[in-house]
């Protein structure tokens, strides 16, 4: 629905003229005391008279009250992300780099006819490896067989809940399709591993995907909002999930083997196909529709998160954007602060802007001023003397 601002205006004088028309009824029955048709204020005539403008002032609030959440929702309805990404990897202190990701801002120019989405599109992930790099390398390197291709992909041009229900259906396969790939990968150690977060941009629908400790956060008008889940064993559900079909912990280990209670590969750790097994790759799948006050989403590996907190990591990048607007600077500038905090770990992050921030003034190199100043006469006169030898 579309209501132009005139709408919402009249609607706030309709309200106004209301309030005034019902105090004046209200001093003329006082005033007057009804004196010609009501004997008392307690009387029906008068209850119902002063009933009848209180129905009318309700019944035009709440007219004014619709018009004005229309707006906010038409608002909402016509933004669409400008989306654009940078990205930045160290392998910090450990001896190999174990980590991958992805960076797709235009994902119907990869996916061609498999994607029918007349909107902006892109597609994001991060993989952090263990017992090895083979199996995040594997990932990235199928990433568009395993998550579109081979995932059954919903096909539709007009986005609405049945799709988005069938969209997350399709990655949750992709992801349980990937760790079976991963078992019959000759290449790949069934000891190797890799945790797996994705995001996926459709217009204003953002869905991430998450099995292990990589992150994502959305920075809602400056506040983190966490749109994932750490599969860790400090998570009390997950915990509890692995304890009630025979896992254990020791020292903070899944089976003293393992630091995340979900990842693809590991099938050491993995009981046979249709049992169920303490660790798992089926994917936590959280969805979110992106207005004006979504400003960007980072996600990265665990080694960000061991050292920054979610909020911190918002105010940083932010900060960073509205001094120079650039999301590869940010997430340099992200991944050198967990590096300066002592992280122990590989460290990856994407940043993906949906809107511009505005440049901050007070971030701007400041101009140099200079002074006018002048010259007395006896020291223009001296001047003067020196230039001319004298």
């Amino acid at each position: 629905m579309i209501v132009s601002q005139n709408m919402v205006a009249e609607a706030e004088i309709i309200c106004q003229n209301a309030v005034l028309d019902l105090q004046y009824h209200l001093r003329i029955a006082k005033e007057q005391n009804y004196s010609t048709d009501v004997r008392s204020p307690s009387s029906p005539t008068f209850q119902e008279a002063v009933a009848a403008e209180i129905s009318r002032f309700e019944s035009v609030v709440s007219c004014s009250e619709t018009i004005n959440d229309a707006v906010i929702e038409s608002s909402a309805t016509k933004f669409l992300p400008s989306i654009r990404s940078g990205s930045y990897a160290d392998i910090g202190p450990r001896g190999s780099m174990d980590d991958e990701h992805i960076c797709i801002d235009d994902l119907s120019s990869h996916l061609g006819p498999l994607l029918k989405c007349p909107m902006p599109s892109a597609f994001y992930a991060v993989f952090d490896g263990h017992g090895g790099p083979e199996a995040a390398s594997y990932i990235k390197r199928n990433a568009i067989r395993l998550f579109f291709e081979d995932a059954n992909l919903p096909q539709t041009s007009d986005i609405d809940d049945l799709f988005l229900k069938e969209l997350e259906n399709s990655h949750k396969k992709a992801f349980l399709l990937a760790d079976l790939a991963l078992a019959d990968e000759s290449s790949v150690s069934s000891s190797c591993g890799t945790t797996a977060l994705t995001a996926l941009v459709l217009g204003r629908h953002l869905l991430v995907a998450n099995a292990g400790d990589c992150r994502a956060v959305l920075c809602r008008k400056g506040v983190a909002v966490e749109m994932s889940q750490d599969h860790r064993p400090s998570f009390l559900p997950e915990r509890k999930r692995v304890e009630d079909i025979g896992g254990y912990f020791e020292e903070g280990y899944l089976n003293g083997y393992l630091s995340v209670t979900r990842a693809l590969g590991d099938w050491d750790l993995k009981f046979p196909l249709g049992s169920a097994s303490p660790l798992i790759a089926d994917p936590d799948v959280k969805q979110a529709m992106l207005t004006e006050d979504d400003e960007f989403l980072i996600i990265g590996c665990d080694g960000v998160w061991d050292v920054i907190s979610s909020q911190c990591a918002v105010s940083l990048v932010r900060r960073g954007l509205r001094r120079h607007d650039d999301p590869q600077q940010c997430a340099r500038e992200l991944v050198m602060e967990a590096a300066r905090l002592n992280s122990s770990d590989n460290l990856t992050v994407v940043i993906i802007c949906f809107s511009s921030i505005g440049r901050d003034e007070s971030c701007l190199p400041p101009q140099r001023r200079f002074r006018c100043c002048s010259l007395s006469e006896e020291a223009r006169s001296r001047l003067n003397s020196l230039l001319e030898g004298n």
